[in-house]
């Protein structure tokens, strides 16, 4: 039983190595996790978390309904959080009080890639920089982000699935530069068309 313990306890520790340059000193913090059950398959390395999951690291902070979690062959983490939404929150590396936001109907990362996949009304906060999309992909290794309205696009009709995001001005120089308020908040156009 504390050979699977251990074993369920390192994988959380993977799986939780999600989203944007996480503070770097999480991953050497404990893993807590609780919910509501647990269905755990050693000979296979996967573990099934459900009802209410919270699985916490230093910062960071996941919550979904179910999540699952598998280690390949050779040690990598695969995990899918599944919710009404999934949502995550961890705090920037290297910032003082920057934090990541995300959430969606199903989360999924793999360790090998360094890759995160957000789908269904996705949506990933950084500071006051919001974007939203039916599907949302975050390369680690690359620091690239895209956002369409469906993994595999195929431009909609009209407005439905159109991506959304704001972007706020970053501050030149001195911090105190920086806008005050409020970020802008975005509606849909009556009629989709030309820019103006």
């Amino acid at each position: 039983m504390n050979r699977l313990i251990a074993c369920l306890t390192a994988v959380a520790a993977l799986a939780l190595t999600h989203a944007v340059h996480a503070e770097r000193a999480d991953s050497e913090k404990p893993v807590n996790v609780e919910s509501d059950r647990l269905t755990a398959d050693d000979a296979k390395k996967v573990s099934v978390f459900e009802g209410r999951v919270v699985v916490t690291q230093g910062t960071r902070i996941l919550r979904a309904d179910r999540v699952t979690i598998r280690q390949d062959a050779d040690g990598f983490t695969l995990a899918v959080a599944e919710g009404k939404p999934a949502t995550f929150r961890e705090k920037r590396e290297g910032t003082a009080d920057e934090w990541i936001d995300g959430e969606a109907e199903r989360i999924e990362y793999d360790g090998r890639k360094e890759f995160v996949e957000l789908f269904n009304k996705a949506r990933l906060n950084r500071d006051k920089d919001e974007v939203r999309g039916n599907y949302i992909s975050y390369d680690q290794k690359a620091d690239f982000v895209q956002v369409q309205n469906a993994k595999e696009f195929v431009p909609a009709p009209g407005r439905e699935g159109r991506v959304r995001a704001v972007l706020q001005p970053r501050p030149k120089g001195d911090a105190a530069q920086a806008p005050k308020g409020p970020p802008v908040e975005l509606r849909p156009t009556e009629t989709p068309g030309p820019a103006r």
